[in-house]
């Protein structure tokens, strides 16, 4: 049995994963009602919020599991990428079990296990492929040969696409994270009622993303330009699904046409995708219907192993078949580590 612990972000996790990939236990406990009030991640907040989670979690996995911690074999963290004071009381924990109990530590990538979450999800092997991750803080592409060691093949350069739905939900007046907010006003609205840009969506050199622009462009479409001040609660229910669903469709739009483009540069038949903003559901539609109409298989998890977890460190049974264990001196980094 393999013991999991994530905290790179807002959600304090645990989860118990036997050898094959079964996951006898997740428990996630989650800090949407501490960071509401500020429409995003407070990250001081977050990480006394972790410190006074981690150990009722990490029992409540084990106690849910029907596992004691003699029974572990070794233990992973995520250690990277996130907010570092939320990480370290994650690795804090991790460390103190794995000295105490005598079993190997694992490091943990946070990107490469919402991808190995597709693995799991598909119970079969999925590689090679290529990889999308898209979150609130990351809207990656990787080329992915075999279960780690994925390549960076590009990223945002402004705003995450997780990221660019909170500050639209924001000046629309929508409830904090703006991911299911947008998506459930874009329900009731026109995806074609305004034209909003779609950085890079044709130039296929660049495997890139941009949705700073994009966010500027509802800013001016709401307040004029330069922008003035206004009142969300002005706006009419249909004025507002029109924005919700035209920006939506912009966000969409560019994240399957750079995925078909990633495909078509790599060779590659399989789109895995994971980070909750995978959980939209326009864009699990498109990425099927791209599927169908360009020849590839994708592979999408369930919401519960799209939004932030502990199964998804599943990926630790790989490394440990490669014999990537860590020391206790590991640390924690805000951005993404390459291994070596």
């Amino acid at each position: 049995m393999l013991l999991a612990i994530e905290s790179s972000c807002d959600e304090t996790a645990a989860a118990v994963i036997d050898e094959n990939l079964v996951v006898r236990a997740s428990v996630v406990a989650s800090q949407t009602d501490l960071h509401r009030r500020f429409g995003g991640v407070v990250p001081e907040i977050a990480s006394r919020a972790h410190v006074q989670r981690i150990l009722p979690v990490i029992d409540d996995a084990l106690r849910n599991a029907g596992v004691k911690l003699d029974d572990l074999a070794a233990i992973a963290v995520v250690t990277h990428p996130g907010l570092v004071g939320s990480l370290l009381v994650g690795l804090t924990a991790a460390k103190t079990l794995a000295l105490v109990l005598d079993k190997p530590l694992v490091a943990v990538n946070h990107i490469e296990a919402h991808l190995f979450a597709c693995r799991m999800h598909a119970a079969r092997d999925v590689f090679p492929a290529v990889g999308l991750v898209v979150s609130g803080g990351h809207t990656n592409l990787y080329d992915c040969p075999g279960p780690t060691g994925f390549e960076l093949l590009g990223s945002t350069i402004d705003d995450a696409a997780g990221e660019a739905f909170d500050k639209v939900a924001s000046m629309l007046g929508l409830a904090y994270p703006g991911g299911p907010s947008i998506e459930a006003a874009a329900k009731k609205g026109s995806p074609s009622a305004f034209q909003f840009p779609r950085t890079f969506l044709k130039d296929a050199s660049r495997l890139e993303f941009s949705f700073s622009g994009l966010k500027t462009a509802v800013l001016y479409e709401i307040a004029g330009t330069p922008p003035q001040k206004y009142d969300p609660a002005s706006f009419s229910p249909q004025y507002v699904a029109d924005l919700a669903a035209s920006f939506q469709e912009a966000v969409v739009d560019v994240l399957a046409a750079k995925c078909v483009q990633a495909l078509v540069q790599r060779r590659r038949k399989t789109l895995l995708v994971g980070g909750g903003v995978a959980a939209n559901s326009r864009l699990r539609e498109r990425l099927g219907e791209s599927a169908l109409k360009e020849g590839f298989a994708v592979v999408i998890p369930p919401i519960s192993l799209c939004t932030d977890n502990a199964a998804m460190s599943a990926i630790a049974w790989e490394l440990l078949a490669q014999g990537q264990t860590a020391d206790l001196d590991l640390d924690v980094s805000a951005g993404l580590v390459r291994r070596r």
